[in-house]
């Protein structure tokens, strides 16, 4: 085989190669020719001709792999399938010297499209211009073979052929487009003017770039699939939060079932819904909402479908004439509780996908539905514990009423001894603290059932703090405490109800000299803080710890904090209460042995 000459070399040979010429010309003009001369001259220019013909060869060779790299770049980085294509064909048409090139893909019945349509320009061809054989194109398909003819006018496989004749075909290459061992089209080019314009290299060089086309094609199928199964995803996953926000803004029930609805018709474009749940009792199904049919449903009508579907796993499908109903079991926690009917005008209405979607979101209803009727139930026994608690609280009035004023009339019936006076004083003080229970039984009762009324009206501090004062004077002595009243001089009225904000006062300072150890300080203030008055009670008792804090203000909740002292629970919850209904707020320090400081503002009347 000739060895590749490098530049410098070819260009000496053909400066020897034109000086022998020059010779032979000389030669032959002054009729004086010797052969072995003549021979050997021939000779040395046969061989420039041959390095010649390599040095194209190569340049060729190059060229074309230079652009199947180019190609190969293209498709690796992009994933639109038409530009990948049209820069595969151009590069084939450039390449072969082909006038025109297509790419047949072959569609799901069978039918082949042509997708890519370029000539020598690199233009798209209109399909008003394709002119191609499709016996050409057929054979590649069914024998899965490339093919070649140098002149078809005159090849005896298509020289008959009605579209070589009608289009004056001549050099033609076709080849399949093979994807994982399956044929899916044909790449097809041409020549109508020349001959012989296509050999062996050529073809092999368009069977490399039609398994590059193919890949192409494989790749875009699979990223517009892949592409288009993510969209539906996310948009469904976008649909089931938008549904979970509605679902869980409230947990009223009503609410639940009108969501579920609305959305179940809207995915499958149902002419008419119903939801139907499960009664609690008798397990029978009865229907709770619908949309769209001015009438609701007559159970009566399919009794046996919503049956079937309450026990089955799966939704059902009914297709009845032009109708199509679609019928979704409600489950949670493995049982059925309803059931989502959907009707359509039109037949085979409800996709695979719809049901599954509808299915998806009749689960996250079932979790909405449950909780809503929790919440309802809860509901019901707290309203029924705080109208039994007002029921108790009121009538334990009366007997404590009675208790008080017959201790009050032994007393009056003559003289009693020690003893007996002691006991009259037990009595009294069990009716007292019975009292306030009874008192904090009413205040909680009403604030839950938001029948608690404060009236508010201009009210002065330093009155207030002078009555608190008063009520804490007994206590406070009795337990050696030392009170420190300080008021802010010349503080405006504070808009709040006198009586509630003595009660606040005095709950706080209760607490504080019952869980101050006798012999401790307690300091009671109010200052004027913007447009509010703070009020703050502060003590130096055994305080509380991060957890018990956090639990302050739980009903019927004390702190065990080894001092025994009486109380209810429910007194720091009512005064936080009554704060929140006179427009205040609250903050609450302590800390383990350092004593607690209860701070609330109120609003400056104006």
């Amino acid at each position: 085989m000739t060895q590749m000459p490098n530049p410098r070399e070819l260009d000496a040979a053909l400066a020897a190669a034109r000086q022998t010429l020059a010779i032979l010309r000389g030669q032959a003009q002054s009729g004086r020719m010797d052969a072995a001369f003549f021979e050997n001259r021939l000779k040395s220019v046969e061989e420039v001709l041959e390095k010649l013909a390599a040095e194209r060869q190569k340049t060729s060779q190059q060229a074309r792999l230079a652009k199947l790299y180019e190609v190969s770049r293209a498709i690796g980085s992009s994933l639109d399938l038409q530009t990948v294509l049209n820069q595969v064909m151009d590069a084939i048409i450039a390449l072969t010297g082909a006038e025109r090139g297509f790419l047949l893909i072959q569609d799901d019945d069978g039918n082949l499209t042509i997708p890519v349509r370029r000539n020598f320009d690199q233009e798209t061809i209109g399909m008003e211009a394709v002119s191609i054989s499709r016996t050409v194109t057929n054979r590649v398909l069914e024998s899965n073979q490339a093919i070649i003819t140098t002149n078809a006018q005159e090849d005896p496989r298509f020289a008959s052929q009605a579209s070589v004749i009608a289009h004056a075909l001549r050099s033609i290459m076709a080849c399949p487009l093979r994807v994982r061992g399956k044929v899916i089209g044909v790449v097809y080019v041409d020549n109508r003017v020349r001959t012989n314009l296509f050999n062996e290299q050529d073809l092999e060089l368009l069977e490399t770039f039609a398994a590059q086309a193919a890949i192409a094609i494989d790749n875009a199928r699979l990223f517009s699939t892949t592409d288009q199964a993510l969209n539906a995803r996310v948009e469904e996953l976008t649909m089931l939060q938008r549904m979970d926000r509605q679902l869980n803004e409230t947990l009223d029930l009503n609410n639940a079932l009108r969501v579920t609805l609305e959305w179940s018709s809207r995915v499958c474009q149902a002419q008419d819904a119903a939801l139907y749940l499960l009664d609690e009792q008798t397990g029978e199904p009865y229907l709770v909402t619908h949309s769209g049919a001015a009438e609701p449903p007559a159970i009566e009508r399919n009794p046996a479908l919503i049956q079937q579907v309450i026990g089955s796993q799966a939704p059902l499908v009914h297709q009845a004439e032009q109708q199509s109903i679609l019928l979704v079991p409600i489950r949670r926690s493995g049982r059925a509780i309803g059931a989502i009917v959907m009707t359509a005008e039109r037949p085979n209405a409800f996709s695979a996908d719809q049901q599954a979607l509808v299915s998806r979101m009749a689960d996250r209803a079932a979790i909405a539905i449950e909780n809503a009727r929790l919440y309802a139930a809860v509901q019901a026994a707290n309203n029924a514990k705080t109208e039994f608690i007002g029921v108790v609280a009121h009538e334990l009035k009366i007997p404590m009423t009675s208790i008080s004023g017959y201790a009050d009339l032994i007393q009056m019936a003559g003289p009693v001894n020690e003893k007996q006076a002691a006991s009259i004083s037990t009595i009294k003080n069990a009716v007292q603290r019975m009292k306030v229970l009874v008192s904090d039984l009413n205040d909680i009762s009403r604030i839950e059932t938001g029948n608690l009324r404060i009236q508010l009206a201009d009210v002065s501090v330093p009155e207030v703090i002078d009555a608190v004062r008063e009520s804490l004077a007994a206590e406070v002595a009795r337990r050696s405490h030392t009170l420190h009243v300080e008021v802010e001089p010349d503080l405006p009225p504070v808009r709040a109800d006198s009586d509630r904000l003595i009660q606040v006062l005095l709950n706080f300072a209760s607490n504080a000299y019952k869980y101050t150890p006798d012999g401790g300080t307690i300091r009671l203030s109010a200052v004027r803080q913007g447009e509010y008055i703070s009020f703050t009670v502060a003590d130096n008792g055994i305080g509380m710890s991060a957890e018990q804090l956090a639990k302050l203000g739980t009903k019927f909740w004390r702190a065990d904090n080894g001092l025994g002292q009486p109380g209810t629970g429910l007194g720091f919850a009512i005064a936080r209460s009554l704060i929140a209904l006179m427009n205040g707020d609250l903050n609450v320090q302590s800390a383990p042995n350092r004593g607690t400081t209860v701070t609330f503002r109120l609003p400056i009347a104006h």
